[in-house]
């Protein structure tokens, strides 16, 4: 009979017993005088959901404007650049080095590029321009380019005496398809009065856009023949873009093209060329991630408010459980459970709305577009149709696991303080 009774009193004590999870949801509805401390549970509730939905919204948008601007930039340049090492002479051995190149794992192509800056005049306009000299091999390698053209055609670019222009600046200058613009460079003919600046017409064979207001405005695309003779370059080039599988591999590939290059390259990576800029992305992000955390603290910290007044209110009740054979830990347990489900239900709640938001972001957009009368990311001055979401799902748990652990840390203390509540004291004026 010891034996039975004893058994039962160890089950019905252990951690997380049935009647610790029955008194801790009776807890959580609060009868009409216990009014205010429902109120208060119900906002950390609210913040909870809202500082989660808003994190994981607001990451997810950074994110798919930072994977649109890599897909911009690395669509236009190639993931490594090969120079030659100053002193080393000229790059005339390019197509020895490029076909070395290609010739390792992982290599799509290698791009012989001749750049230079001119101004570009029409009989509207002057502007600023950034000649890029390339085959049509290697116009057709950046899809940015070869997917993006608009008017005319990239068919026997090598042999022909047009060039591809972006749209913006097409339209800065006033001119069409078919149309001839002057293209003039610094880089001229020597004579005994100095450099005469070299300017020559060429017939606009392609227009393109790539969807960057900058480069739709200043890009120019020549043959890499004619790049050559513009520039007075000889049967040199200025550097190789490389297009590689994989862009997150640049450093073992930049090991295996110094390698078969020889000593006399010098090899840089798109991180390296656009490190300010990736940088200051990289800040944005963390600065805008503590910042929307902050929310989800404060709504921890409303749970141990509201936590902390829900014990003063219960202190008869602990003191008659604590008559009754409950121990302190079991009292504890109790009100860290009441504390807890506030916290977790809401992460879950708000990781919920925060992926179904980011997966309608579209349509919300138009929904408030529609409403307000306004337009939100215009495409002519974003080239963005549809606002960009993409959903991380290391960064998502990473928000989901510190919501949580801050909501299981925020009842520890009032779950302590309820644990530590003298019995006698609490029934002395009862």
């Amino acid at each position: 009979m010891t034996t039975a009774a004893t058994t039962v009193d160890s089950s019905d004590t252990r951690p997380f017993a049935p009647f610790e999870w029955l008194l801790a949801m009776r807890y959580l509805r609060a009868r009409r005088k216990e009014g205010f401390i429902s109120v208060i549970a119900g906002f950390s509730f609210i913040g909870i959901l809202l500082g989660v939905a808003t994190l994981i919204i607001v990451m997810a948008v950074m994110n798919g404007f930072r994977n649109q601007l890599f897909e911009k930039i690395l669509g236009l340049n190639g993931h490594l650049v090969v120079y030659k090492v100053a002193g080393a002479g000229p790059f005339d051995d390019y197509d020895a080095v490029a076909k070395k190149i290609k010739s390792i794992s992982g290599i799509r192509t290698a791009v012989p590029l001749i750049e230079g800056q001119v101004m570009v005049s029409s009989n509207l306009a002057a502007l600023g321009g950034l000649v890029r000299g390339m085959n049509e091999e290697g116009l057709r390698s950046l899809p940015l380019i070869s997917n993006n053209i608009q008017l005319g055609s990239l068919d026997n670019f090598d042999s022909q005496d047009g060039i591809a222009i972006g749209s913006r600046l097409a339209t800065s200058l006033g001119v069409k398809l078919g149309d001839n613009i002057t293209l003039i460079s610094p880089r001229g003919a020597q004579t005994p009065f100095g450099t005469v600046p070299r300017q020559k017409q060429y017939r606009i064979a392609a227009l393109f856009e790539m969807g960057m207001a900058e480069y739709d405005r200043t890009m120019i695309f020549m043959p890499l023949a004619e790049s050559k003779r513009y520039f007075n370059k000889g049967d040199q080039v200025d550097v190789l873009e490389i297009v590689a599988e994989d862009r997150d591999r640049v450093d073992e590939y930049a090991a295996a093209i110094e390698k078969a290059g020889g000593p006399d390259i010098v090899i840089t990576n798109w991180r390296q060329r656009n490190q300010t800029f990736f940088t200051v992305l990289e800040v944005e992000r963390t600065v805008m991630f503590i910042i929307l955390s902050l929310i989800i603290l404060v709504a921890a910290l409303n749970i141990v408010s509201g936590m902390m007044m829900l014990v003063k209110d219960k202190g008869r009740d602990i003191a008659v459980l604590r008559t009754m054979g409950a121990t302190k830990n079991s009292i504890m347990r109790v009100f860290l459970i009441t504390g807890a489900s506030i916290g977790i239900v809401g992460t879950l709640a708000g990781l919920i709305i925060g992926i179904i938001f980011c997966w309608n972001i579209e349509a919300i957009r138009q929904f408030v577009q529609y409403w307000t009368s306004t337009t939100l990311m215009d495409p002519s001055v974003y080239y963005l149709t549809r606002l960009p979401a993409e959903i991380n799902p290391r960064e998502t748990a990473g928000i989901v696991i510190m919501a949580l652990v801050l909501s299981v840390l925020a009842t520890l203390y009032p779950s302590w303080r309820a644990s530590k509540l003298d019995p006698v004291e609490a029934l002395r004026y009862e």
